[in-house]
């Protein structure tokens, strides 16, 4: 592969290798992840596998990845009024 960048599509990077590290009961929707020989780390949505793919940095992944684990993240979880989702 010639270049790999953001919003490639997905497909380009190969079918082998994709995993779901955080699957769970949500109806087959999930994030699948690959982590690329460079150390970078593409995402996909599991039902549009074709689709685009996003690239990130070993740094970028992991700075999400502490900031979620110490609750930096924990805003997205809240329904659509700022409240709590229930």
């Amino acid at each position: 592969m010639d270049r790999i960048y953001n919003g490639m599509p997905a497909t380009d990077l190969g079918t082998e290798g994709w995993s779901k590290p955080w699957s769970g009961g949500n109806g087959g929707s999930c994030v699948e992840v690959m982590r690329l020989r460079d150390g970078r780390v593409a995402l996909r949505q599991s039902t549009d596998p074709e689709g685009p793919a996003l690239i990130y940095t070993h740094s970028e992944i992991e700075t999400f990845i502490r900031g979620a684990k110490a609750g930096q993240a924990d805003f997205l979880l809240a329904g659509a009024d700022g409240g709590p989702r229930t």
